[in-house]
This record gives structure tokens, sequence and C-alpha cells, in this order.
């Protein structure tokens, strides 16, 4: 009878997890994003949700928690029940937290699971009509001829397009101002004004404005050409020679969340990315899919915190 028992308890033992997979979710999921409404990662994680929402029977809701360059909305999510009923979809400035803030209440590594991606897509140089700049070279011209008169805007401290910024002046050896913002439409809005000279753009967040002539597009950051905006150059071919950088956009869920469960929200979310409308929105956006299981995106994740922090200590980064 023992046997007959512990062999039951065994059954069941692993059998549990399986259950707990095929019944996920049995409530409502929430989707932190730590940017603002509007956002290039709000809009991807908006695109996912509402298939999510249709596939899975549950409400899905997406809460915008923005702030600190999306630290806030991150340590929300790292303290919230490691069931998978609440995940955040970041950007690659999660992998850049960890370097320029020396205390964050979360651990970036110890405390998330990476899910997996939902896409890349470069960035755009953009300044406004008003500045009187026509190429990169020109920017760059009156960077190097004015040290630290000029500006530039991002969606954060720590943020993708702060990374890409940094990196940026970098390579091109230039001494220009940083000036955060809680996301992309409050950056875009003073560089259009001129508050600020330039901003490397997440594309599908500036495309409709350089479309209407409210901004300029002087370069793109990857290392080949846009579809979406095929006459602007790369910024290496603009000048710098070898300059290659993507913001990727991912789902995480905190620490400890059932490994099949993360594989279920997984599946699902590489469900969602293949089917054809949301291709379709994707490349509209500009975006590429990344298609990686959770273990492949973990090492991903890792590989690009290791390049970000060397980019921080050669840039000096630090929270202003």
């Amino acid at each position: 009878m023992n046997t007959r028992r512990c062999l039951l308890s065994t059954a069941i033992a692993l059998l549990l997890p399986l259950a707990q997979a095929q019944e996920f979710p049995t409530k409502p999921v929430k989707i932190v994003v730590p940017f603002t409404a509007g956002s290039a990662t709000d809009i991807l994680a908006r695109t996912v949700g509402q298939k999510l929402n249709d596939l899975w029977g549950q409400t899905v809701v997406i809460e915008n928690r923005p702030g600190a360059g999306g630290t806030i909305g991150a340590n929300a999510v790292a303290k919230s029940p490691p069931d998978g009923t609440t995940l955040m979809v970041h950007s690659s400035g999660h992998a850049v937290n960890a370097f320029i803030y020396p205390t964050l209440p979360y651990d970036t590594q110890k405390d998330f699971v990476a899910v997996v991606p939902l896409g890349g897509q470069p960035n755009v140089l953009v300044v406004a009509p008003s500045s009187g700049y026509k190429t990169m070279a020109d920017l760059l011209a009156d960077a190097k001829k004015r040290p630290g008169a000029l500006s530039f805007a991002s969606a954060g401290i720590g943020s993708g397009t702060h990374f890409n910024a940094e990196k940026f002046k970098l390579a091109a050896g230039i001494d220009v101002l940083h000036v955060p913002y809680k996301g992309t439409p409050e950056a875009l809005t003073d560089t259009m004004t001129g508050r600020v000279q330039y901003y490397f753009a997440p594309i599908s967040g500036a495309l409709a404005q350089v479309r209407e002539g409210k901004l300029v597009a002087l370069a793109v950051s990857s290392g080949k050409r846009s579809s979406l905006l095929p006459q602007v150059p790369t910024v290496a071919e603009a000048g710098l020679p070898g300059f290659d950088y993507n913001l990727w956009v991912g789902v995480f869920a905190p620490a400890g969340t059932p490994a099949d469960v993360v594989d279920k929200i997984g599946r699902s979310i590489n469900r969602v990315l293949a089917e054809a409308d949301v291709k379709e929105r994707m490349a509209a956006l500009g975006a590429e899919a990344m298609a990686m299981t959770p273990a492949e995106f973990d090492k991903f994740v890792r590989a690009e915190m290791d390049d970000a922090g060397k980019v921080v200590k050669a840039a000096g980064i630090k929270v202003q």
C-alpha cells in the first residue's frame, strides 16, 4: 500500500506542472511597460497583448509605469508574485541599467526570467527642420565646433535610446549634453521644438513625424538601411564606419515563475508573432522578428549585459 501511495504521489508531482501550464492563465494577466504610452516598447507590447487576450481567453492589461529609465516599472515586476500573471515588456535598456544605477532595488539577472524577445528595430537619428542640419556630418561638425553646446534627448537614463546615443558620442568623439525624458513621445516633442538638438528615436515612434516633415532623419543606427526609410543612410555610411545598434524589446517574468509557465508564455508569444497580421504590423513598425526560446533569450540578454558594461565604463555614464 505504501509503495502504491508513493508511486501515486510521484505521478501527481510529475503531472502537476503540466496541468498548471495547460491551465495558465486562469485569471487576467498584466503586462507592465516601464515607459510612456506611445513609446516603441509600448507599441510592441500592445500589438502582442491584444493577440494574447484572444489566444488565452483572458484579459491582458497593459500598464504603463514610466520613470528612471524603466527601473520603476521593472522594480514593480520584480516584486510581483512569480505566477506568470505579471509580466514586463522592456527594451534593451534593461541590460544597461545594472551598470548605471548603483543602488537598484532589484538584481537584473537574479530577479527576472527572460521569456522571449518581441523583435528588434533600428533607432533613427532625428533633428528639427529648424536646426539647419541636412546630414549627420553637419550635426557632427557643429558639435565639434561648439563642445558642450549641443544636447541630445533620450527616453530616460539607461534606456536603449540613451545607450545608442552614448555609443554614438564615443564613436564620434563629441562633447554633448544628455537630457533624459520619461519616454519617446516627450523626447520627440522637445526635439521637434529645438529644445534639444537631436534624438536617436525608435523608428516606430518617429516615423510619422519624419514623413510629415516635422523631423529630419539623418541616419539609422542599424548596420543596414531600414525598408521604412530606404533613402536614409546608416550611421556607418554617414561617416562612422562599423557603427551598428539595434533596439530590442523583450518579455520578462519575475524570478521563480515556473519553467513550464514560462515556456507556455514563450510559445504563445512566438505563435502570435508568426501570425500574418502581426508580422505585417511589425514590418510597418520597422521591427524584425527575433525568434528565440527562453533559454536562447536568456543567453542573448546576458551577452547584451556584458557589452553594456563595457560601453558604460568607456562612456562614463552615470545617473545625473
